[in-house]
């Protein structure tokens, strides 16, 4: 059974940088598909990156040019790295497999 943590989120000023960590246990053998979502407060889950295949991703347009997802095989973990970020990037983010399974979250708040 895989499970998955995620990390690494807080508060950072508009302009700001996070690093998000997703940490995967159990029986993965590829980071292959591996997403990234969020939900900010009153609104619905949104997808926000995923991984296709080596250097291969796709992202939502509003994070475009600014977030980056990358994953290190060995360590099964998978990251979202958020920079020049916006009061609007403010959400709890989660990471998910190809086949559903859910992280519990991390929030991320951009504030002055």
């Amino acid at each position: 059974q895989v499970q998955l943590v995620e990390s690494g989120g807080g508060l950072v000023q508009p302009g700001g940088s996070l690093r998000l960590s997703c940490a995967a246990s159990g029986r993965i053998f590829s980071l292959n598909g591996m997403g990234w979502y969020r939900q900010a407060p009153g609104k619905q889950r949104e997808w926000v990156a995923q991984s296709i295949s080596g250097d291969n991703a796709k992202y939502v347009d509003s994070v475009t040019g600014r977030f980056t997802i990358s994953g290190e095989n060995a360590k099964k973990t998978v990251y979202l790295q958020m920079n020049a970020l916006k009061p609007e990037d403010t959400a709890v983010y989660y990471c998910r497999t190809p086949w559903g399974v859910w992280g519990q979250g991390t929030q991320g708040t951009v504030s002055s």
